[in-house]
């Protein structure tokens, strides 16, 4: 028996209707999944974090260098802070000059963590100063970016680590040590991105060219931004990412330019002064929270939560 046209006609309305439904029920699923933007990160709170940074090497002789009671107490500060936002943080301990040293990893719960991106930053001065721009501003600032990922619950496909590193001022130290006890979960590490001075007081914006995947997140977002960026070379084996690199792993991140000199070019592009220093202070006693440039950590801590919100998506 053959269905009449009337209810032929009625069936196909009915499941015209349905199928609308079904594609808009799609469509804000997809809508719902898909990953937001970068926060802005707050100036203001990285430099709270960098007040804390001399507050400490204040009550320690002025420095927070490996060994020393004010990198321990750097490093109490920064877990308090993500133990307390819900990171699982874990302190690795190392050897090095006959002092023992420390590393401070903290994970952000879920994500593929056979594809895991990672951040890092070195929280120790050298003895001479209190090391506020190399590099409390990148360990504040991967810090603050953290703590954005913590606030806005996010729920990244690759998942999320963090590590501050012990003694790099004497040669990577620290982060070398972590690398050697990967082993085999090396080939889990999708990328390392490193932040070691973002706001150096006449600052560059220098962007890591090691991958070119990596390099190309910081190079677009500063170009929505009408910033030039220049290819890093003054670090170039020189600081943390050196030991994920010899291990294969993907690297990439930012510098705002330590003893090289500002050029005439360099200075028309960014402001600034040329013929001195990124950082006339760089190892200096007088690396304190006046050798900052607001600007430059600002926009550089923005980056930085941009390249996290999108490489983990």
């Amino acid at each position: 028996m053959t269905r009449t046209a009337r209810t032929r006609r009625l069936t196909l309305a009915t499941g015209a209707c349905a199928a609308v439904v079904g594609l808009l029920g799609v469509a804000a699923s997809a809508q719902a999944t898909a990953p937001t933007a970068a926060p802005d990160i707050p100036v203001a709170d990285v430099k709270a974090d960098l007040a804390k940074f001399q507050s400490i090497a204040d009550a320690n002789n002025g420095t927070r260098a490996h060994g020393t009671a004010g990198y321990q107490q750097s490093l109490d500060y920064v877990k308090g802070k993500l133990d307390s936002a819900g990171f699982t943080t874990k302190v690795q301990e190392f050897t090095s000059g006959g002092e023992k040293g420390y590393n401070l990893i903290a994970d952000w719960p879920g994500g593929d963590e056979s594809k895991t991106v990672m951040s890092g930053a070195h929280l120790d001065s050298v003895p001479a100063g209190p090391g506020i721009n190399d590099d409390g501003s990148g360990s504040a600032g991967i810090l603050e970016v953290a703590l954005a990922v913590a606030k806005a619950d996010l729920k990244p496909t690759k998942h999320l680590r963090f590590g501050w590193w012990g003694d790099e001022e004497d040669g990577m130290i620290g982060s070398s040590h972590y690398v050697d006890s990967l082993g085999a979960d090396t080939a889990k590490i999708d990328s390392y991105l490193n932040f070691d001075m973002i706001g150096s007081p006449n600052p560059g914006y220098f962007v890591y060219d090691d991958d070119a995947r990596l390099e190309k997140v910081f190079k677009d977002w500063f170009a929505t931004k009408n910033i030039a960026t220049e290819k890093e070379t003054e670090g170039d084996g020189r600081s943390d990412h050196a030991p994920f690199k010899d291990a294969g792993v993907p690297v990439g991140g930012l510098f705002s330019g330590a003893d090289y000199i500002k050029t005439d070019a360099q200075a028309k592009a960014w402001g600034g002064e040329a013929g001195k220093a990124f950082d006339a202070c760089y190892h200096e006693a007088c690396d304190t929270t006046k050798n900052i440039d607001d600007t430059a950590l600002d926009n550089h801590t923005d980056a930085i939560a941009h390249a996290i919100w999108e490489l983990s998506s």
